[in-house]
């Protein structure tokens, strides 16, 4: 694991930007891991820059999205599919057939999770998966739990997650309970993994990812397995990290 500390967001954002568009270079045709929230935006505003600027291409890039809300339709401006779109897909020569985010108005749920994960499968598998983390130290939607779930799969979102993310909306009553994420298995499975965390509310967190026992109580440990993670943090979220980094 390689652990990387940034100054502030801003280079956060522009260091994870320049691995993703590293690995597209190197193989045009490259299959992405991609997350929603507030942490990535910066990395979609930079790839969004370099397309302009500099040429880089996602034509023949795949894209698989971690999760998605149940119950939001895909027009709905608090849906991951909306965000996508408005935040980095509409502004990119990306092909829409390539684009693929879980259905979470599928009227057979569980089936959609099965399709996700073969479709993930089919293409081979995903070359980087960038993350997020959540204050309890989740990646995608599996939250703190008794196991480790393996492929993608309907969950009920924690109370905390819940709370962090009325931000977003009118009021916490609108918060959907329920998401489809992909599986902690699905995560392990990529190749390369880039964490992204900015912000003293994520110190703990990260502090019990990346130096505490590897347990499901809080998923993001599991990455410590990993053969190939970069985690990229500003100064207030490597806060609480004990050993030099």
């Amino acid at each position: 694991m390689k652990i990387i500390v940034a100054s502030d967001y801003d280079e956060i954002s522009r260091l994870a930007a320049d691995r993703v568009a590293e690995l597209v270079r190197q193989d045009p045709g490259a299959v992405l891991g991609l997350p929603t929230g507030s942490t990535p935006l910066g990395m979609y505003r930079n790839l969004i820059r370099m397309h302009r600027e500099s040429g880089l291409s996602f034509k023949n890039v795949t894209t698989f999205n971690l999760d998605e809300y149940v119950g939001l339709s895909p027009d709905d401006e608090n849906s991951y599919r909306y965000y996508m779109y408005q935040n980095f897909f509409n502004h990119i020569d990306i092909q829409k057939q390539n684009i693929n985010i879980p259905d979470g108005t599928a009227e057979d749920l569980e089936q959609e999770c099965v399709d996700y994960e073969n479709k993930i499968l089919s293409a081979g598998g995903i070359d980087l998966m960038v993350l997020g983390l959540g204050n309890n130290g989740h990646i995608g939607f599996n939250e703190p739990s008794d196991h480790f779930p393996n492929a993608t799969h309907v969950t009920e979102l924690d109370d905390s997650t819940i709370q962090a993310n009325a931000r977003f909306f009118e009021s916490i009553d609108q918060v959907p309970r329920y998401a489809i994420t992909m599986g902690i298995g699905s995560i392990m499975r990529c190749r390369k993994i880039l964490l992204l965390a900015s912000g003293n509310a994520k110190a703990r967190a990260i502090r019990g990812a990346l130096e505490g026992p590897v347990t499901p109580l809080l998923p993001a440990s599991i990455l410590q397995f990993h053969p190939d993670v970069t985690v990229i943090l500003d100064t207030d979220a490597a806060s609480e990290l004990t050993r030099g980094v």
